[in-house]
């Protein structure tokens, strides 16, 4: 389990003392200015400031819900935030079969992902097809590498041009290449293995790659880093699913037990809970910068909040395992990827980044991993798909007046709201499709926490691990009952005591095994319930 745990574990502040001076090159489409993440002195604690300074000592000094205000540099205009001028992921490419289209949600927009060999290329195509609406997602890939609609069976190329309409007669008009007959294709790409489109189909925006391209995280390039990837369909919004990531105090309560934790000087309590020191650099249309305890954050809208630490001090080595390599250039990345799918639900992609400790994401298959991290994904699923709801019963916009936050600890939390209700009105921009004042129907909790549907099936190593493991299940009740028939029909004198009662062994441990690993395969790959009493 610890092998499963290890790119989930925050890295303690012990390890990961920050330098007394910063530098950050990230080469982003996005750039962050040096005078805008450079380190400024802080004004006088107020009640406007809690969150950018350190909190007085004086009893003097009351709480406030006030968010954190602009420093210098940041952007002070409220230019509204487009969401529909921007990349999107997908899903990470090693999650997509090329044998078979997949259908998605994102932005509240249906699409077909499908591998074009005849392009050497994934497609993103709206997931309707022009005859009947049926879903392209439900159907195929035939054997000249058309997408094939399986209701009448419409084939369309990677241009979204109608290839094949069989119903029509061949000495017929080419209703085929009528526009009506068009599916719309929107531009899409690869980077750092992840599939991203853009999420308008109008033809002005062909090439808008060339202009405007994903997010550019450099840890995801570097091959020195390994970079597990995973992904979750997540039962609660994209605002929610964002502040929750972003929220360090949280970790060593809703997660105690499941990652390992830097230990406070004194301790007030079993958790370990402390203050926490983060302060917020820029903040514009664009996302935000803030500093934190043992490393930077930086959140890029609408979608990527990456958490990095400094490389380590030579005076840090004794705080970590020898590995071979210079242990101050050690550096270890959060990276979230937070995707609005529609009101209430959302779409996590997630990888860690590390550029030590390589062997052993190279030894040990990916689902181990996601074992611990779906734990810890499920361990504060329940808080927050409540907390949603007792949001928007008194009003996304009003978030801040209805919370309580007297503590810096909470600054990143309320910097993405405060980024959220100036550039974006407090929710998504979902062009008329949802009524966001409606959530969808709170499920059954097997239904809420099911993990099949949510990760197994979009993830190709659990997908796998499922299948072989039912089949080995199957196996150990095969042999149990064999043995078992074997030890019935064979004559008692053709058979010793001894071998008798190996056989006897043998069957019961194989039946207790294929009990276990069923056990075992449901917890995994199924449900695995979280009570926060019992931990």
């Amino acid at each position: 389990m610890e092998a499963a745990l290890a790119t989930c574990t925050l890295p303690s502040p012990r390890i990961l003392k920050p330098k007394p001076r910063f530098r950050c090159s990230l080469p982003n489409p996005k750039p962050i200015s040096p005078n805008s993440i450079a380190f400024k002195s802080p004004p006088p604690p107020s009640k406007s400031n809690l969150f950018t300074t350190a909190v007085s000592s004086s009893p003097t000094v009351a709480p406030t819900n006030s968010p954190p205000e602009p420093e210098p540099g940041s952007d002070s205009s409220s230019k509204k935030f487009d969401w529909y001028a921007n990349w999107y992921p997908v899903m990470p490419i090693c999650d997509l079969d090329k044998k078979a289209p997949h259908g998605k949600r994102v932005m509240g927009i249906d699409v077909v992902v499908w591998w074009d060999r005849n392009e050497s290329q994934w497609k993103v195509m709206d997931d309707t097809c022009p005859h009947r609406l049926a879903p392209l997602s439900d159907g195929r890939i035939d054997q000249w590498g058309r997408l094939q609609c399986v209701y009448h069976g419409w084939c369309f190329n990677g241009k979204g041009d109608c290839k094949l309409i069989p119903q029509a007669p061949p000495d017929g008009p080419p209703v085929h290449t009528f526009k009506q007959a068009c599916v719309a294709v929107y531009p899409s790409t690869v980077q750092h293995e992840i599939l991203w489109f853009w999420p308008n189909s109008d033809p002005k925006y062909k090439n808008v790659l060339e202009t405007n391209k994903p997010p550019y995280i450099p840890e995801l390039e570097d091959p020195s880093f390994t970079k597990l990837v995973a992904n979750r369909d997540i039962p609660y919004g994209y605002d929610v699913l964002v502040e929750n990531l972003m929220d360090p105090a949280h970790v060593p309560y809703a997660h105690y037990g499941l990652m390992r934790v830097g230990k406070p000087k004194e301790k007030v309590d079993r958790e370990g809970g402390k203050p926490l020191e983060i302060t917020v650099k820029r903040l514009d249309n664009e996302g935000f910068f803030a500093r934190q305890e043992w490393g930077y954050a930086n959140f890029i809208a609408p979608c990527v909040y990456r958490a990095s630490t400094e490389p380590l001090r030579e005076e840090d080595k004794d705080s970590i395992t020898s590995e071979k390599g210079p242990l101050k250039n050690r550096k270890l990345s959060l990276i979230f990827i937070c995707i609005p799918v529609s009101p209430g639900r959302s779409r996590l992609i997630w990888t860690f980044p590390r550029n030590f400790g390589v062997a052993i994401d190279k030894i040990v298959p990916r689902w181990v991993f996601h074992i611990g991290q779906n734990k810890i994904l499920d361990s504060d699923l329940h808080l927050l798909h409540v907390e949603e709801r007792k949001i928007l019963e008194r009003g996304p916009e009003n978030w801040q007046k209805a919370c309580f936050i007297p503590t810096k600890s909470d600054a990143l939390v309320v910097t993405f709201r405060r980024w959220f209700n100036k550039y974006s009105g407090a929710q998504v921009d979902w062009r008329g499709k949802f009524d966001p004042s409606l959530l969808p129907p709170t499920p059954p909790r097997e239904q809420l926490f099911d993990r099949y549907w949510s990760h197994v099936e979009n993830c190709s190593s659990c997908k796998k691990a499922h299948k072989y493991l039912n089949a080995f299940e199957v196996i150990l009740q095969i042999v149990s009952v064999a043995l078992i028939g074997v030890m019935a029909v064979t004559k008692q004198i053709a058979m010793s005591n001894v071998a008798r009662s190996v056989v006897v062994v043998a069957a019961v441990l194989s039946f207790a095994a294929s009990k276990w690993l069923s056990h075992f395969i449901y917890k995994t790959f199924h449900y695995h319930d979280y009570n926060h009493a019992l931990v």
